[in-house]
């Protein structure tokens, strides 16, 4: 993932609503008005986010009639999981050692 592109995924995950928006639409295609029902905000406040996650490529918005529907598209963050994964072996070997060191620890202290 290039960095501009992570920079962008992270900005647009950076804030709780859209994260929400973002959960939400894993069950399922939502509108812009059944997206908002669960926030105390104007319709203009959500679209602002929607534009956000749609800039980052985390949605699309379609067109179904009368109805504008929005959709996860996972990629970016598939890419982003990629990138964290680079620094899983670092976190597994870490917390490994910590666990090395804790039982040495509790060996020093069992009488």
């Amino acid at each position: 993932m290039a960095g501009d592109e992570l920079s962008v995924t992270l900005g647009a995950l950076a804030d709780p609503t859209r994260r929400a928006i973002l959960a939400r639409l894993t069950a399922g295609e939502a509108t812009l008005n059944e997206l908002a029902e669960p926030f105390a905000m104007s319709l203009q406040a959500v679209s602002k986010h929607l534009k956000v996650l749609e800039a980052a490529g985390l949605i699309t918005r379609g067109r179904d009639a009368q109805r504008k529907p929005c959709r996860l598209a996972a990629a970016p963050l598939g890419e982003l999981a990629n990138w964290l994964d680079e620094y899983r072996e670092f976190w597994d070997s870490s917390f490994g050692r910590l666990g090395d060191h804790l039982r040495e620890i509790q060996k020093g202290s069992t009488p």
